[in-house]
């Protein structure tokens, strides 16, 4: 079959991927753990732990019914905050 290309994907955030990480993603309009997965070069474990520090620092929310398996989120717009 066909040669598939092998992710290199950081298992962990430096500081420069960290910093943008904090700038970037709070910006994208859909926030998913695969988008961070591909924007960052980081792995989806880490991509969905990084999606819950930024939702526990307020830069981000939660988008419909909260589930675990797809976690889907948007950037924090406005000021009201259920």
């Amino acid at each position: 079959g066909k040669v598939k290309e092998k992710l290199a994907n950081m298992v962990m955030f430096d500081k420069a991927t960290y910093d943008k990480m904090l700038k970037e993603i709070p910006k994208a309009k859909l926030i998913t753990p695969s988008v961070v997965s591909e924007r960052l070069k980081v792995n989806g474990s880490v991509a969905r732990v990084a999606i819950r520090h930024l939702e526990e620092k307020g830069l981000i929310m939660h988008v419909g019914e909260k589930h675990h398996a797809q976690m889907i989120y948007t950037r924090n717009v406005g000021g009201a905050d259920d």
